[in-house]
């Protein structure tokens, strides 16, 4: 973000190009935003998807003979991963915080690609397709999701609200089917009973429509009044 520079530069590398061109397409993104980064700006670097990044690895690794080692992908690709990610980040005149979408095969989060991303990435947003059924929007698995750096960039009275709202939401999710097929008897647990208490306003909190827009502040204002 920078005054002088606001408007967005699109890349485009579709699957219809050869493998080589869309591997290449993601390096020529990233250096473009250490381009601005070095400049002093702060960079948001939109990739998607991170998936078929390492498919055109996964083409190039066995077109030159590397072997299929886990649910089909070469041993590059894994390596290579690291090596593109680790480049978003912070320097001394600026940033880049690295937004990449991962394709879940199957709903499988173990999966090669989701797996070796979740782990050199600094969190991770899920998507539910559950939630998405339920028209739930946005979409995201609150539960699932984690953000590793979220201790460091917000207050402590922050950190302690998010953390009391997961937890509400967990023991609501472990108790959900007793709930819903009237087996629980109101009284029995003091935690159940807060989680169904809250519930709603809760799940009225994490959604949100399409033109609705708040500002940070105003996020935290809703926040302090959701338990």
């Amino acid at each position: 973000s920078n005054p002088e520079r606001e408007s967005p530069l699109p890349g485009r590398f579709t699957y219809d190009q050869p493998a080589l061109i869309r591997l290449k397409g993601a390096f020529l993104a990233t250096s473009i935003a250490e381009y601005f980064r070095d400049q002093g700006m702060h960079v948001l670097l939109m990739m998607d998807s991170l998936t078929r990044f390492a498919m055109a690895q996964r083409e190039i690794g066995l077109a030159i003979g590397e072997p299929p080692v886990s649910k089909g992908y070469t041993p590059s690709v894994f390596s290579i991963l690291p090596k593109l990610l680790e480049r978003a980040g912070t320097s001394e005149n600026g940033s880049i915080t690295g937004l990449y979408t991962v394709l879940v095969d199957g709903d499988d989060f173990t999966e090669p690609v989701t797996d070796t991303a979740r782990g050199i990435l600094d969190g991770h947003i899920i998507l539910s397709r559950d939630l998405a059924n339920r028209n739930q929007y946005p979409a995201i698995d609150v539960l699932s999701s984690v953000s590793r750096v979220m201790p460091d960039i917000v207050t402590e009275k922050h950190r302690k609200i998010a953390g009391e709202i997961i937890k509400t939401m967990a023991v609501y999710k472990d108790a959900e089917d007793l709930i819903n097929i009237g087996a629980y008897v109101k009284g029995s647990s003091e935690k159940i009973d807060y989680a169904i208490s809250n519930i709603d306003s809760i799940l009225d909190f994490l959604q949100q429509g399409t033109y609705e827009n708040h500002s940070f502040e105003e996020i935290l204002n809703l926040l302090d009044r959701v338990l």
